[in-house]
This record gives structure tokens, C-alpha cells and sequence, in this order.
């Protein structure tokens, strides 16, 4: 076993490991694990069958998913990962608004109808057959963000108690064409994202939140929004003592927060730019806000599957591996009638990844530490599975070292690199810049740093909750035809089959580059399991000091 120290590349932008400020890590070197090409074709193709309805939660094709995963962990050598069971049920609940009324702004002298789908959409999260939001006065709040480790706080001093927040999408650094400052320049922090502005709002006691969408920031248009916030939404069933919830969360239009903000007498380019600079102090804007709709309530069951391979030496210590199972189902038809989202790539290629790499650690004898191998569910509708998973951990969270998520293998040929998403956020980096060198490989950092994709799969409800986690996905400079062909691979599966009919298996791909990125997982896996490190988030990042808190509070673990 090597221990060492390893520097990567500052053009990385990954986290370089200074033995001066943070402690050496043990990272052990591992050989090559004996991965079956076999099992991923074989799994990869059975999931895509027409017979699997697309695999959406809730269906026949859950049941035949999870009844093959099952089977497969089992001859694997995994043992169950919940007590006795294969699985993990997970109640949620479909909350389909309708009726909406507008969202009606007042003031003296100003009434402002802004219509539902064109203007503004709306959703609530309680279970509540109807939803009233009822002359809320309206407090811009800039980027509604709370970072005690950045010294930023935009509820400072307020009472939102029955107000509706008005906030900016991303957050304060964006457009500044660098990765430097308090929320790393243009590449997009945790407070930028949706879900942590309206957690923030529910926090502060607010009962409504609205995001004004910007294009650019947000890095999708208005049709994205509107598609996606109407219709049904599914959540994970909160306990009984579950944080409070804004009564209504929504967006609205750039030029619809542009007149609410002339009728307060404020200007909106004005408002955001303010609000980049620290120490900015939200503004009432005396005007209230009123909408109204009611809620058609259903709730069903899924479930995460869970095998693990027991530690040698450590078997309360866990390395966790997340692929998810579930697609889209039936979907919008193709020219030719085809209504089944099979789903190949997206996941069935890390669902098959899941079970093949068991059967490598297996062959190769337990490490020290535990591996889990965590299907999860509902992921299209919201990293659902992996959220309530996180939220309800059947191995405790601090005693879980970290992990790798898996979210779709491009069949593509093999490359000479692999892309990180979000690097520079934790330790597992320099796991990650050791079995590269051993592949003899490279790592290309995100070329969307602003787009946020760090906080948009299933690993990210560890990450939130300080389970350091690492995103890869395949690489773009192949070995045949370098960065021109990688992405020209990547653009025709995104414009032609990514969420859509067309997304099938297909006898002819080349399996060379995902069995390649698998021997990369198997190493990671090997090094964070026969470890004695717990390798933490840096310092500076959003996720360090939860995880901090969690360790401090833990008995056994980090």
C-alpha cells in the first residue's frame, strides 16, 4: 500500500493537495479488476427491451427492473443491502396543479395580472387539495442566498413571515467570464441553483418564492421552465417532522419582474447588480402578491435496490456506488410511432455498470471498507430515489466515506481522457488523479462550469448532505478522431436521442471506452475501500462545513 500525496493540474481547477494546509492521504495503489463486457451488453440491452416500458417508476417495467437487478446482485455475491431485503420503498406523492388564477401584484395605485404558463408558473409543495397565497408582501432578496463560510447572508435582519421573496437566478458571480471570486466566477455554486433558493425562502419562514428566470444564467429558455414546472410533479413523502415549506414556489418572466419592479419604483438592472456586491440588503418592494389553485393528489410507491459487498476489516465504513435505474417511460412519439423511451444510455448503461462492477470487487475479495451498490429510482423526476435514500440512510451518512455516481456511458470508442464534473470541490480528487495516472489517462474539467450539472444527478443528495461524492463521465478527446469526434458523438445523441425514442440499444457500439471508464470506477472504488482516509470537501466549499457538523456529531465515522 502506497501512501502518498499527489499535486494535479492547476488548469484542472481540481483540488491540489498542499501537505503544508491538509493532511496526506492514503491512497493505495490497485491492479485491474476483471470487468465483464458480457454483463454490461447483456443488462444494458434486457433494459432497453420495448418489454420494459421505459422503465418509469410505478409501471411493469419497475417490477421486471428491479425483480433482474435483484437477481443479478444475488449472483454477483452481494448480499442484501436493507437488513434482509433487496430494496428500499420510497413513498412519493404526484401533486398535479390546475385552476390556476393569475398571479395578481398590488400596489398603491398598481394592480399587475401576470397570466399562469405565460408569465409566471407556480407549484406548492404540501400536500394541500388547494393553494392560497393571499396579499404576500414581496421582498426582493437578491440571490436569496445564506453562506455563512462566505460571509453572505441576503435574509439578514428580515422577517419573512407570510412575504414572498423575490430572487435572482444563479448566483452573484456570474457573467464575470473567470472561475475566481466568493462563488467561483462563472461556474455555478449550489446557492445558484432552484432547489437551495427555495429551501433558503422555506428557512426564512417566507411563504412564497419567486425565481425571475433569465436565459442566460439559468442556461435553459422559458419553454424549459413552462414545460417543466406544469403538469404533475412528483416528490419524496416528507416525515413528520419535515422543515417547514414555502406555501407556493414559482418563476417568473424576466420583463414580468421588470414591471413589477418599475411599479415599486425600482429598476430591475439596477436591483441585480446591487445585489453582486456583498453586504447588499434586501429591498421591501410595497407591493403584495395573491395566487390561487387547487391540487389533484396522488400517491404511489417505488423503490431503490441495495446490494452489498461486506468490509474485510472495516465493515462499518461505506463506499457507495449510485447509478439510476428509471427512465421516462412512455414519451412523446417519434415520425415512426415509436412512444417507448428505452433508455439505453440514459441509464441503462449505469444500471449494467452497477452490477458489473460488484462482480469485479467480488471476484477480487472485499476490500477493507464496505462497497454499496445503490440503484435509485425517480431520478428523471427529480433525483427522488437519491434524495429520499440520503434523507433516510440505511448506512449512516457519516460513516459512508464517499462515492462515485454513474449517469450514462456515450458508447463511444476509448479516449485519453475522462470529464469531471465539479472538480476542485473535495479530496476524492486526488483518489481520482491516482487511477487516472495508473490508466495512463487525463481529466478535462466541465466545459459548462456555469450550467450547474454538479447539482443535477443522484449523487448530489449526498453532496448536499456532506457526503463527498465524485460525478465522471466519459471522456471527449477519443483515441480515434480526438475532441473533433468526441463531440461530434456527443452532439448526435443529444440532439436525436437524449430523452427520447430514439434512445435505444444498439448490437453495433463499441464497448472499448465504457469498459475503459470502468476500470477507472473499479479502481476508485478499490483505492476509497481499502483506504484508512476520509477524504473531506476543501476548504471554502459549500458542502465542507455540513459535513464538518455531521463528523463532529458522530460516535464512529469521519
Amino acid at each position: 500500500m502506497i501512501r502518498k500525496c499527489l499535486a494535479l493540474s492547476a488548469a484542472l481547477t481540481l483540488a491540489a493537495c498542499n501537505t503544508a494546509s491538509a493532511p496526506e492521504l492514503d491512497i493505495p495503489e490497485v491492479e485491474p479488476g476483471e470487468i465483464s463486457q458480457e454483463t454490461m451488453v447483456d443488462i444494458t440491452r434486457t433494459l432497453s427491451l420495448d418489454e420494459f416500458e421505459g422503465r418509469m417508476p410505478g409501471t411493469i417495467g419497475e417490477e421486471k427492473t428491479v425483480a433482474l437487478l435483484i437477481e443479478r446482485y444475488k449472483a454477483a455475491g452481494l448480499q442484501p443491502g436493507n437488513g434482509d431485503s433487496w430494496v428500499q420503498n420510497v413513498p412519493l406523492v404526484e401533486i398535479t396543479g390546475k385552476d390556476f388564477s393569475p398571479l395578481t401584484i398590488k400596489g398603491e395605485g398598481t394592480e399587475i395580472n401576470l397570466e399562469s404558463r405565460k408569465d409566471w408558473v407556480g407549484v406548492t409543495y404540501r400536500e394541500d387539495a388547494t393553494t392560497s397565497l393571499e396579499d404576500s408582501e414581496l421582498v426582493f432578496v437578491g440571490y436569496g442566498i445564506n453562506a455563512p463560510e462566505r460571509g453572505w447572508n441576503d435574509y439578514e435582519g428580515l422577517d419573512m413571515a407570510g412575504k414572498t421573496a423575490v430572487i435572482l437566478v444563479n448566483d452573484p458571480d456570474y457573467g464575470t467570464g473567470t472561475l475566481e471570486g466568493d462563488f467561483g466566477g462563472d461556474a455555478m455554486t449550489y446557492y445558484g441553483r432552484w432547489t437551495y433558493k427555495y429551501e433558503a425562502a422555506a428557512k426564512a419562514g417566507a411563504a412564497g418564492a419567486l425565481i425571475i428566470h433569465d436565459t442566460e444564467p439559468a442556461s435553459y429558455g422559458w419553454n424549459v421552465v413552462e414545460s417543466s414546472w406544469s403538469g404533475p410533479q412528483a416528490y419524496a413523502q416528507r416525515g413528520e417532522d419535515a422543515p417547514e415549506l414555502t406555501q407556493v414556489n414559482g418563476w417568473v418572466q424576466k420583463d414580468a419582474a421588470a414591471k413589477i419592479m418599475e411599479a415599486a419604483g425600482q429598476n430591475l438592472a439596477k436591483l441585480s447588480e446591487a445585489a453582486k456586491v456583498k453586504g447588499f440588503k434586501a429591498v421591501p418592494l410595497g407591493l403584495t402578491a395573491s395566487a390561487s389553485f387547487s391540487n389533484d393528489i396522488k400517491k404511489y410507491e417505488t423503490q431503490n435496490v441495495i446490494g452489498i459487498l461486506p468490509g474485510a476489516e472495516r465493515p462499518d465504513e461505506y463506499v457507495i456506488h449510485t447509478a439510476h435505474w428509471d427512465h421516462l417511460g412512455r414519451c412523446t412519439p417519434a415520425d415512426d410511432g415509436d412512444d417507448i423511451c428505452n433508455g439505453a444510455v440514459d441509464n441503462a448503461t449505469g444500471t449494467a455498470a452497477l452490477v458489473a462492477l460488484a462482480e469485479a470487487h467480488a471476484k477480487a475479495g472485499a476490500p477493507a471498507r464496505s462497497l454499496v451498490f445503490l440503484a435509485v429510482t425517480a431520478e428523471e423526476q427529480g433525483l427522488l430515489g437519491a434524495d429520499y435514500y440520503a434523507a433516510n440512510p440505511i448506512f449512516p451518512l457519516a460513516q459512508t466515506v464517499g462515492g462515485i455516481n454513474m449517469d450514462a456511458f456515450l458508447v463511444a470508442g476509448e479516449s485519453k481522457d475522462v470529464t469531471v464534473v465539479g472538480p476542485g470541490k473535495s479530496r476524492l480528487d486526488d483518489f481520482l488523479s491516482a487511477a487516472l495516472e495508473l490508466d495512463g489517462r487525463t481529466a478535462t474539467p466541465n466545459p459548462n462550469p456555469e450550467a450547474g450539472y454538479y447539482y443535477r444527478s443522484d449523487h448530489f443528495a449526498f453532496a448536499k448532505r456532506g457526503v463527498p461524492m465524485l460525478y465522471v463521465d466519459g471522456g471527449e478527446d477519443l483515441v480515434d478522431g480526438g475532441r473533433e469526434a468526441g463531440a461530434a458523438i456527443a452532439k448526435d445523441y443529444r440532439d436525436n436521442r437524449y430523452h427520447g425514442p430514439k434512445d435505444e440499444f444498439d448490437e453495433s457500439w463499441d464497448w472499448s471506452g465504457v469498459m475503459q471508464d470502468l476500470q477507472l470506477f473499479y479502481r476508485l472504488g478499490r483505492m476509497l475501500g481499502n483506504s484508512t482516509s476520509w477524504p473531506n470537501w476543501v476548504e471554502g466549499d459549500e458542502f465542507k462545513g455540513i459535513r464538518d457538523e455531521s463528523c463532529a456529531a458522530a460516535e464512529t465515522g469521519c
